[in-house]
């Protein structure tokens, strides 16, 4: 297999600001720091103790899994988020190496804005499973400072890839059948296959585990709660 051609720097950063126009969640910085930020690997070492305690205190959670798996959910948004949006909608993928977060909060910023042209089919999948799941959620499961079951993890990975296809679909009506076929593809991979199915038209998804958000004081459960029909 041919490797992945090395896109262009500007058409990347142009990707990264147009996709950061459908929400937060797929807001990457590029360019000059305006903030302190440090090494992600960093901060998954610690298992993103400072958004873990954060939320812990803010919704005065006994439970730290509870905090540790809604932490990594939506840290698992702002990462398939960008590389999705990018992918299908501009055809590159762009290079999470070097990415850094925000000392004081969730946000995401790249030095260098680098990456790919995005390959077709399969390898388009896998290369995106490499760039989101083994060589950044499986470095943050690693470093969480509570327990919290893989299963679940694995779960809150593929729940938030399928919301961040619901987003792009959503704002982007011509890409839908192209971000299904990429979400599809990537649940077929790995720690992902088994984790949850689309269920219906809109990229409606169930998943096969819980977030344990229902456990947060007047949390409720997801829309694509397994625990749904018994949380309701």
């Amino acid at each position: 297999m041919a490797p992945p051609r090395p896109a262009p720097p500007e058409s990347v950063a142009a990707a990264l600001a147009e996709v950061a126009e459908l929400g937060p969640f797929f807001s990457v910085a590029t360019g000059e720091p305006g903030a302190v930020w440090r090494p992600v690997e960093d901060a998954y070492a610690d298992g993103l103790a400072h958004l873990v305690a954060a939320f812990t205190n803010r919704h005065g959670l006994s439970e730290r899994r509870v905090a540790a798996s809604v932490v990594q959910l939506g840290h698992a948004s702002r990462l398939w988020s960008p590389v999705l949006g990018c992918a299908v909608l501009h055809g590159v993928v762009p290079d999470l190496g070097g990415l850094r977060q925000r000392a004081d909060a969730s946000a995401l910023w790249l030095p260098e804005a680098r990456g790919w042209w995005a390959p077709r089919g399969e390898a388009l999948a896998r290369m995106v499973y490499r760039l989101v799941m083994e060589e950044q959620l499986a470095v943050l499961a690693a470093g969480l400072r509570v327990k919290v079951a893989p299963g679940l993890l694995r779960g809150n990975a593929a729940s938030a890839l399928a919301g961040a296809a619901h987003a792009v679909a959503r704002a982007r009506p011509g890409s839908r059948r192209a971000v299904i076929s990429l979400a599809a593809g990537l649940l077929d991979i790995g720690d992902l296959r088994g984790t949850g199915t689309f269920t219906g038209p809109g990229l409606k998804f169930r998943r096969r585990s819980c977030c344990l958000y229902y456990r947060v004081p007047d949390g409720g459960t997801c829309g694509d709660c397994c625990l749904t029909e018994r949380h309701p």
